[in-house]
């Protein structure tokens, strides 16, 4: 990592609206990103087909929250070919986890990590990382728990960094970056807590 960058330089980052990425898993350096059309998923306009919430509803996968947020974000790094998820990213997110700033939702089955996703928490908002999943509707069950336990907790921005396909699918959309600015401002003036 560039040296002398530790978890307080990361998480003024992302209160600034920027966030790090690296060329590959190997990469010791990484560079910040600012996209000039940010993803964000309304809170309230979280779209869930039909089969999804019959799949939500029948389904004996388990889900949990911080319960191993290392195997979440190191399964998001290997399912990834070519990741932008360096060791050092990884390394300093685990700082952020252990101080209370990053977070993970995790999907089972029985004692196998089969899916989940992370992310970092400041004020009302959580900037969402990464997701993995190695079972089919593993990552979209993770994501709708999010978003409701985001809703539950007075949370006010779900900042998806990027517009994927899949998450346009379940309602996510794309601003520009002076309205997204104008997002994380409101939302860092109010507190959630995220536990």
């Amino acid at each position: 990592m560039p040296e002398g960058f530790g978890p307080d330089d990361l998480i003024a980052c992302y209160r600034r609206g920027v966030f790090p990425m690296a060329d590959s898993r190997d990469d010791d350096f990484f560079y910040l990103v600012e996209p000039k059309m940010r993803g964000i998923l309304p809170l309230d306009h979280l779209h869930v087909s039909s089969s999804m919430k019959k799949f939500a509803r029948k389904t004996s996968l388990r889900l949990s929250v911080n319960q191993n947020f290392p195997a979440v974000i190191q399964a998001c790094a290997s399912n990834h070919g070519g990741t932008w998820i360096s060791h050092s990213i990884e390394s300093l997110y685990n700082l952020l986890h252990l101080r209370g700033d990053a977070h993970s939702v995790e999907v089972w089955d029985e004692e196998e990590l089969v899916g989940g996703l992370y992310g970092v928490t400041q004020g009302s908002a959580f900037f969402g990382e990464s997701m993995f999943s190695t079972q089919t509707n593993a990552s979209k069950l993770a994501l709708i728990y999010l978003v409701r336990r985001l809703t539950e907790r007075n949370f006010a921005l779900l900042d998806t960094q990027f517009l994927t396909s899949h998450l346009k699918s379940l309602g996510a959309i794309e601003i520009a970056q002076a309205k997204y600015l104008e997002k994380l401002d409101n939302a860092l003036k109010t507190e959630a807590c995220f536990d």
